[in-house]
C-alpha cells in the first residue's frame, strides 16, 4: 500500500483549504439506528439523517455554518483509482509528455489507499496492459503466475461433470495471468504518479458540478465532520471543487454519480436496465502438498438450482506462498427472497470437489462487490457535455469470460486519447463550457471492446429459458463455440434486478447448514477479515428514501432480503424494545461498499452515497 507521505506535496497543493482530521483507526463499532413502528402506529422515527435526503438549508442546526467551498482548477479530473481511471490518467499523461503539452491530471479515490477498494478474482487478459506499457515486465507488474491449468465443471450436490476445455470457448485462459487485483492497480498508481499524475486517495467525490449551460463542471468532495445526527460537529469542513475541463467518472460497478448523470442526462434512454451479480471472494494459504500454481478451476451448478445464475471460481497463485483465492458469483436477477449469497458460497466450499483444497488451510481476507453483467445491451450513452464514462461505471465486463479488467482498461485509454486530442485543439469552438467528446464512444465503438462484447451479448439473457442453466450452456455451445456470435438477433433481459424477487409466500425457505468454523464461517467473522472501518460518528451512508419502508414493505412482502442479500450484515430486522413488531437496524460501520443494496432493493428505498473519505474496506491485494 502507498505511504500516505507519497502524496502529501501534491495533496497539499490541492486541498491546501482542508483542515486534516484524523481517522479512527480504533476497533470498528457497529453504527446502529432504529427503526420503531408497530401495526397501529401514525409516525415514524427518522433513520435516515444525511443531508442528501434532508436538506441542510432547512436544519435550524446548520444556520450560520461557513459553507463556502474552495475551487481548484485542472484540465482533467478523474473520478475513481481502478484499472479504468489509472489507464485514463496514465494514457494522458504519455500523451501530453510525446507533445510536450502541459496537461494538468487529477485523479480523486475514496479508498484510503490507491487498490484498497479493489477487489476481483482475478484472471487478468493482458492485451489492454500490453498497448498501455509494452515493458510491463520491465516496468515490475505484479503479474506472476501465468495459467497452466484450465478445469471446468457441472457440479451437483456430491459429484463434479468434467466439461472440456476447448480453444476458442470464452472460459478459456491460455495466455492470462493470475494476479491479486489490488496489487495490480496499486503498481499502476505508482506508473500513473511516476508520469506527474496527482492522486489524491482518501478524498470521495461527493457531487457532480455544473455550469451554468449545463454541461459538467467537475466535482466535488464530500464535507466532513457531520455527526450522525446530521449536524455539524466543531471540526466540519466543506469538501473541495475540482473543476476541469473533462471529468471522467471512472467510479466502478453501480457508481453513485454515474446513478445521478444517467438522470441529468437521460443517458439510459436507449439501452436496456443495467444487469447485476454479486461476486464474493476470500484468499486462503492451503496445504503446499495441494497447491498447484496457475491452476484455475471455474464450476456452474450446486448449490444454486438451474434458474439461478452463477459460479464458482479457485485460483492457485504463485507469489512465494501457497496462496489461492475463491469466491462465488450470484446473479441478482434471482427470484427466492430467501436466498443468501453469502451462504450459497459458505455451502460451496463444503463440496466433495473443493474442501479437499482447504482443508487444514487458513483462510486470510474475505471482500464482496457487485459486477454489472448486461453487457453491450445495457451499455449507456457514454458522454455528455463536460463529461464521459468509462470502466465498470458503464459496464464493459465480457460475462462468459468473468473478465472486465482488460476492457475497463482499454475503454480508459480510448477516452483518454479522445479527450487530449479535444482539450489540446487550438482551433475548438466548444458549444458548452464543459467539452463534449462524442469522439470517445466513436472510438469505442471501433474498437476490440465492441466487437468482443457483440460476440457474447446473447449468452447471459440465454439463461433466461425454461432449462436455465443448461439451456444457456447449449446455446453458448451452438451459438457461440460455432458461429462465434454472428446470430442476426440480440436477446434482452428480463428487466431491473429489483423487480424479480416474488413474494416470500411464494417461495420456500432456504435451509442453510450452520458454519463449522473451518471451512465455512459466520458472516461477522467473515467481515472483520475485510479490513472494514468508517468513522462512527458520521450519518449513516446507507441512506432511506422513505424510513417507513423496510418494514411496512420490505419485511411484510419480502420477508426482509436485504439481511441476507447483504454480505457484510449492515441490515438487520430486530424485535422492538416493547416485543411488538419489528425495527430495520443498519449496521453502516460494517459496509464494504458493494452496492448490492442499492441495485438488489425491491422497494429502491436504498440510496448508496459515499461515506466520509477513507472509509470502508481495507483490502490488501484483493
Amino acid at each position: 500500500m502507498f505511504p500516505a507521505s507519497r502524496y502529501s506535496i501534491q495533496a497539499h497543493r490541492c486541498i491546501r483549504a482542508l483542515k486534516t482530521v484524523p481517522a479512527d483507526h480504533a476497533a470498528p463499532q457497529l453504527y446502529t439506528v432504529v427503526h420503531r413502528r408497530t401495526c397501529s402506529s401514525v409516525t415514524t422515527p427518522r433513520i435516515t439523517t444525511h443531508y442528501t435526503i434532508h436538506p441542510r438549508d432547512k436544519d435550524p442546526r446548520w444556520e450560520g455554518v461557513e459553507m463556502e467551498r474552495f475551487a481548484d482548477e485542472a484540465d482533467v479530473v478523474i473520478v475513481g483509482g481502478g484499472p479504468a481511471g489509472l489507464s485514463a490518467a496514465i494514457r494522458l499523461k504519455q500523451l501530453a509528455n510525446e507533445q510536450e503539452k502541459e496537461l494538468r491530471v487529477c485523479l480523486v479515490e475514496k479508498a484510503s489507499q490507491i487498490g484498497a477498494h479493489t477487489l476481483s478474482g482475478a484472471c487478468l487478459e493482458p492485451s489492454a496492459l500490453i498497448e498501455l506499457f509494452p515493458d510491463w515486465k520491465e516496468r515490475g507488474a505484479p503479474l506472476h503466475t501465468p495459467v497452466t491449468e484450465d478445469v471446468f465443471s457441472i457440479l451437483t450436490e456430491k459429484y463434479r461433470i468434467p466439461v472440456p476445455m476447448l480453444p476458442g470457448l470464452p472460459m478459456n485462459n491460455h495466455g492470462n495471468y493470475i494476479v491479486r487485483l489490488g496489487n495490480f492497480v496499486r503498481w499502476l498508481g505508482e506508473q500513473a504518479e511516476e508520469l506527474g499524475v496527482e492522486l489524491y486517495p482518501g478524498y470521495a467525490a461527493a457531487e457532480v458540478l455544473f455550469h451554468e449551460d449545463g454541461s459538467v463542471k467537475g466535482i466535488a468532495t464530500n464535507d466532513v465532520g457531520i455527526a450522525k445526527d446530521g449536524s455539524p460537529k466543531d471540526v466540519f469542513e466543506r469538501g473541495m471543487e475540482l473543476h476541469a475541463k473533462v471529468t471522467m467518472f471512472g467510479e466502478g460497478c453501480h457508481g453513485h454519480l454515474a446513478k445521478q448523470l444517467y438522470k441529468q442526462f437521460n443517458l439510459r434512454e436507449n439501452c436496456e436496465p443495467q444487469t447485476y451479480a454479486i461476486g464474493l471472494k476470500e484468499v486462503w494459504t492451503i496445504d503446499e502438498k495441494k497447491w498447484r500454481p496457475g491452476r484455475v478451476e471455474h464450476s456452474v451448478g450446486w448449490p444454486l438450482n438451474r434458474n439461478t445464475y452463477g459460479g464458482s471460481f479457485l485460483y492457485h497463485l504463485n507469489e512465494g506462498e501457497p496462496l489461492v483465492a475463491l469466491g462465488f458469483v450470484v446473479g441478482l436477477d434471482y427470484t427466492n427472497p430467501y436466498l443468501s449469497p453469502f451462504r450459497e458460497f459458505q455451502r460451496w466450499k463444503h463440496h466433495p470437489f473443493v474442501a479437499p483444497t482447504l482443508e487444514g488451510g487458513n483462510r486470510i481476507a474475505y471482500g464482496a462487490r457487485a459486477l454489472n453483467e448486461g453487457g453491450i445491451q445495457s451499455i449507456p450513452k457514454l458522454t455528455f457535455p463536460g463529461g464521459m464514462l468509462i470502466g465498470c461505471s458503464p459496464g464493459f465486463m465480457n460475462v462468459p469470460k468473468i473478465k472486465g479488467t482488460h476492457t475497463a482498461m482499454k475503454s480508459g485509454m480510448l477516452a483518454a486519447e479522445s479527450a487530449f486530442a479535444k482539450i489540446t485543439d487550438e482551433n475548438l469552438n466548444s458549444e458548452t463550457t464543459g467539452l463534449h467528446v462524442p469522439e470517445y464512444a466513436e472510438n469505442l465503438k471501433k474498437s476490440w471492446i465492441w466487437k468482443e462484447l457483440h460476440a457474447v451479448r446473447n449468452i447471459r439473457p440465454s439463461f433466461h429459458n425454461y432449462f436455465g442453466l443448461y439451456g444457456g450452456m447449449v446455446y453458448t455451445g451452438i451459438f457461440y463455440w460455432v458461429l462465434r456470435g454472428k446470430e442476426p438477433w440480440t436477446l434482452k433481459h428480463c428487466g431491473l434486478d429489483s423487480a424479480q424477487l416474488k413474494p416470500a409466500k411464494d417461495c420456500t425457505p432456504i435451509e442453510y447448514p450452520k458454519p463449522d468454523g473451518k471451512i465455512s464461517f459466520d458472516l461477522l467473522s467473515s467481515v472483520a477479515l475485510s479490513g472494514t472501518n468508517h468513522e462512527g460518528d458520521q450519518p449513516a451512508h446507507l441512506t432511506l428514501k422513505d424510513d417507513s419502508v423496510p418494514v411496512a414493505r420490505n419485511l411484510a412482502i419480502y420477508d426482509g432480503p436485504e439481511q441476507r442479500f447483504c454480505p457484510a450484515g449492515v441490515y438487520e430486522y430486530v424485535p422492538l424494545e416493547t416485543g411488538e413488531g419489528m425495527r430495520l437496524q443498519i449496521n453502516a460501520q460494517n459496509c464494504v461498499h458493494c452496492k448490492t443494496c442499492d441495485i438488489k432493493d425491491p422497494s429502491q428505498n436504498i440510496n448508496w452515497v459515499v461515506p466520509e473519505g477513507s472509509g470502508g474496506p481495507a483490502y490488501n491485494g484483493m
